[in-house]
Formats: C-alpha cells, sequence, structure tokens
C-alpha cells in the first residue's frame, strides 16, 4: 500500500505529462486498488474536444485493463488556486470501482482536500439503480 505522500508525489509528477495544447490546464492523477496497485494518469486533449480524456479515467482505464476493478483512493493534482476536483464524468467512472473510495484533490500550493465520492456522487448510477 503506497503512503498519501507517495501518491501526492505520484500525481503531482503526471502534470508535467499531461497533453493539454487546447485548455493548458495539466492534471494528474495517482490511483490506488485494493490489492495495492498504483496507475497514474494525466488529462490527453484532443482537437475534437468531446474526445479529451481526463487524468482519473485515464488512470482509471488503466487499472481496469490491467485487471485492477477494486479502488481504494485516488490523489488528483492540479495547478489552479481551487482544488481539483473530478468532474462529473469521472466520478460516475470511479463509482463503477470504488463506491466507497477515499478522494484526495490538491490545488496547485500542494494543499489537499479530503472526501469520499460517496460524499462527491451521493447519487450514482449504479447495479441497483438499474435494477440489476
Amino acid at each position: 500500500m503506497a503512503s498519501e505522500k507517495e501518491l501526492i508525489e505520484l500525481a503531482v509528477g503526471m502534470l508535467d505529462r499531461a497533453y493539454i495544447p487546447y485548455s493548458h490546464f495539466p492534471v494528474g492523477a495517482a490511483l490506488e486498488c485494493e490489492d495495492g496497485a498504483v496507475f497514474t494518469g494525466c488529462n490527453i486533449e484532443n482537437a475534437s474536444y468531446g474526445l479529451t480524456i481526463c487524468a482519473e479515467r485515464t488512470a482509471a482505464f488503466k487499472a481496469v485493463s490491467e485487471g485492477h476493478t477494486k479502488f481504494r483512493r485516488i490523489v488528483i493534482a492540479g495547478r489552479c488556486e481551487d482544488y481539483c476536483w473530478p468532474c462529473g464524468a469521472c466520478r460516475q467512472v470511479l463509482n463503477e470501482f470504488g463506491p466507497d473510495m477515499e478522494v484526495i484533490c490538491l490545488n496547485g500550493r500542494g494543499e489537499a482536500a479530503h472526501t469520499t465520492l460517496k460524499e462527491m456522487l451521493p447519487h450514482a448510477v449504479d447495479a441497483v439503480w438499474l435494477g440489476n
């Protein structure tokens, strides 16, 4: 299991890998799975802006593609004044694999806000909602 400090360092390290020629808004993420595996991600933009992928989903999809489907926590880093909160799409994707996960959001000064995904997405679409 990674320490919070290690996850923060990994997420911040991904800021320089972000491909952001349009927004100039880098985001980095470090996702820890239940088994302790860690996957990183950065946002990757596209000229067709709807095809852009967020750092959180990059990390999540990397984890799932490697067989990890239970998430424990994620650190999301940005260089903005406010905390770098995940968008609604990322919240929903993360909910699929870690509805009880911890979410740690950083601002550009390295300050952290701690919350849970359930607090951020109290009425997520899930198997129960779908009638499964």
